[in-house]
């Protein structure tokens, strides 16, 4: 009996060690149909209504003055990577929701690779984990694992303005 109750507790530890999320992530939908790129789903599903690749977004839109900019993120809002050697021309994301001060749920369409590339994903975990809860660096959701990606992305903040469209496809 006591090494039942053992081996029990061993096998509990073990699954506390997972990569695979549980609690506040269970059930977060993995991609759908859609073949496009960030940038027209992000017009689309926001209403924003700016050119140029995703990284180029954030001047573009103090360059219009028709945006707010803001490092607090709101429902409708676009959320702004920069470019980095692994995400060269940035990454767009529509605000869908705020979860807390340091999660949001977003909808954006092309965060994957191989076979996933163009597809679009909703209702995706991004978390804040900037040093300064600033959303300067953010941790997002990654459906073929079914948890966090490890990796940390620079973001420029948000652009309001926009209006949470009909679902874009």
């Amino acid at each position: 009996m006591l090494r039942m109750i053992l081996l029990l507790a061993v096998l509990g530890l073990a699954a506390c060690g997972s990569s695979r999320s549980t609690g506040p992530y269970t059930g977060v939908p993995g991609y759908s149909g859609g073949n496009s790129s960030c940038v027209p789903y992000a017009r689309a599903r926001s209403g924003i209504s700016l050119a140029g690749d995703a990284w180029q977004w954030w001047e573009a839109a103090a360059d219009s003055g028709r945006y707010d900019r803001s490092r607090s993120p709101r429902s409708g809002s676009v959320l702004v990577f920069m470019r980095t050697s692994r995400n060269r021309t940035g990454h767009l994301s529509v605000v869908t929701r705020v979860v807390s001060s340091r999660e949001i749920r977003v909808d954006h369409a092309n965060w994957a690779s191989s076979g996933n590339r163009g597809r679009i994903a909703q209702d995706q975990p991004v978390v804040d984990v900037s040093p300064n809860n600033d959303w300067s660096v953010v941790r997002v959701w990654y459906p073929p694992v079914n948890a966090l990606g490890q990796t940390n992305y620079p973001t420029y903040g948000f652009i309001h303005g926009g209006r949470l469209m009909a679902e874009a496809r």
